[in-house]
């Protein structure tokens, strides 16, 4: 799931979830010590955005978000340097309530901005800092990171902003290339090499092994590559899964046609836009590699069997990450056939943001009023 360019200041606010279940509509109303402006910091990354943006949603705000690209050694400084001078700007007050931000590259604003407004802008530093306990106010740090301390919230899985209502909206409009393929559809969602990971020759054909093992019982395939992906391996799935992308108009021809044609699979390697809220929505089961917290986070708020595919590789952290999931009951790893169980769907956005808001309503009883007067709009 692509992010857009970074290195640019959006003007565009990122609305709430209006979904009735969502924790923003259970929090303690303006004038009651709710932030009611917040800025999101991003690094360009997708899984930064999306955590970010998601505990946004629930606490009920509209943020701002500015895409962060500091050059050179400025960059590789971070997050123990300055910020970029010609970035400045963007941090002009008034100043917001609040500040979500993630990734390395995004902590010496969110300090500056902490510094600049005197301390009144709350600050949310969302995974394990490098920089240390004193990043921020608050710190979301999933609990495989093993981080503890006073002002970290450690949850089992990473915030996301898939709510139960955007879930059965996207399962009611599916991207016609996905919905064009009948059930039972299962996802297939494909990250690559990482620090942790590499994707072997043996990883590449176990993997087009599992595919042909899925197709002979029965089940029709929606695949997602990601950045990440060896070209090697995208060529291989391209071959087994059909090759060339088929347009929006030839999938919407081909949705009442689908059972007829034999349509069987469906691979996104990059081509148009990336229908991977449909894949997530749309499948009765998901299989996701090991790479990616996110995805596997992700695909377990759905409440479709998930499968965790390991490439060779792997850290002791994410192996945690995937053990108390397998506990909990959301995922299972891959065994050579797809399985069925049932779980409820695990999202632990809503709790996140819910101890954010009674933290800020703490810190607002204490904190210092926002400098020149007036709040962020």
């Amino acid at each position: 799931m692509r992010a857009p360019p970074a290195g640019q200041y959006s003007h565009e606010r990122h609305g709430p979830s209006s979904d009735p279940v969502s924790r923003g509509h259970l929090l303690p109303r303006a004038g009651e010590g709710r932030a009611q402006t917040a800025w999101v910091l991003s690094d360009g990354r997708a899984g930064h955005e999306a955590q970010s943006l998601g505990i946004a949603d629930a606490i009920g705000l509209s943020p701002r978000l500015i895409r962060l690209a500091p050059h050179g050694l400025i960059a590789a400084l971070a997050p123990f340097g300055p910020i970029d001078p010609r970035e400045a700007k963007l941090f002009a007050p008034p100043y917001p309530d609040l500040v979500i931000a993630c990734g390395r590259r995004t902590i010496p604003y969110l300090r500056h901005v902490k510094r600049a407004s005197g301390g009144a802008v709350f600050t949310v530093y969302v995974n394990r800092p490098a920089s240390g306990l004193g990043t921020a106010d608050v710190i979301v740090a999933p609990r495989h990171d093993g981080l503890v301390g006073e002002n970290v919230i450690a949850p089992l899985a990473p915030a996301n902003r898939l709510t139960p209502q955007r879930l059965a909206e996207a399962r009611g409009a599916l991207d016609p290339r996905v919905a064009a393929l009948p059930e039972p559809r299962v996802g297939l969602l494909i990250g690559g090499d990482s620090r942790h990971f590499r994707f072997s020759e043996r990883d590449a054909e176990r993997l087009l092994a599992a595919i042909g093992a899925m197709l002979d019982d029965g089940w029709n395939i929606a695949a997602t590559v990601s950045r990440r992906t060896p070209a090697r391996l995208v060529e291989a799935l391209r071959a087994r899964l059909g090759g060339a992308h088929p347009t929006l108009a030839d999938a919407r021809a081909a949705v009442s046609r689908a059972r007829e044609t034999e349509t069987r699979a469906f691979l996104w390697a990059g081509d148009g836009e990336n229908p991977y809220l449909s894949i997530l929505a749309g499948s009765q089961a998901l299989v996701v590699t090991a790479d990616s917290v996110n995805m596997v986070a992700e695909a377990a708020a759905t409440g479709a069997p998930v499968h965790v595919f390991e490439p060779e590789g792997g850290s002791a952290k994410i192996a945690a990450f995937l053990d108390a999931l397998e506990q909990r009951g959301a995922l299972r790893r891959w065994r050579g056939r797809l399985e069925h169980w049932r779980y409820e769907p695990l999202n632990e956005t809503p709790a996140i943001a819910a101890e954010i808001a009674r933290r800020y309503a703490t810190f607002r009883q204490a904190a210092p009023v926002l400098l020149h007067g007036s709040r962020a709009s």
